[in-house]
């Protein structure tokens, strides 16, 4: 009798971290994304993710009522995954800016340079998020099965 083992379904990680809106958030972010992608070995470009994050929660910040947004990084299924929630129930439109302008970019940027992005309303407002693939080639860190956060 020929039998196969099950396959190992792909490791899931998870990192949900809530943000104090203000000059700092953005920064807290990109921290935590670059310490996720070095501690689960993910093969991502880790310059193109927290560019990304930073889009993302710039937005959120600067259109949130209340004071937090929560940062959501998972990883599986060969990619990398970053959400942003915030509680406001306007969803962002992809603009056509001018070149001098100094906004407007932020999601044609994700839209650009990730594999995947979209928007869905969660019972306090919405999310908006990015996938990264992952990428042959490179390397991460060494830790893996790791959860933190919230």
């Amino acid at each position: 009798m020929n039998t196969m083992a099950p396959t190992r379904p792909a490791d899931l990680h998870v990192c949900r971290v809530r943000l104090t809106t203000g000059p700092a958030a953005a920064a807290e972010a990109r921290g935590q994304v670059r310490t996720a992608i070095r501690a689960w070995g993910i093969p991502v470009d880790p310059d193109v993710a927290v560019l990304l994050t930073s889009e993302l929660v710039t937005n959120a910040i600067g259109h949130e009522p209340g004071g937090t947004v929560v940062l959501a990084v998972t990883c599986s299924f060969g990619q990398l995954r970053v959400d942003v929630h915030d509680t406001s129930h306007t969803l962002p439109v992809v603009m056509e800016a001018p070149v001098d302008a100094e906004a407007g970019r932020g999601l044609k940027l994700v839209a650009a340079l990730s594999a995947t992005w979209g928007i869905y309303r969660t019972p306090a407002g919405k999310a908006v998020y990015f996938t990264l693939a992952f990428e042959p080639g490179l390397a991460g860190g060494d830790e893996r099965g790791q959860t933190w956060g919230l």
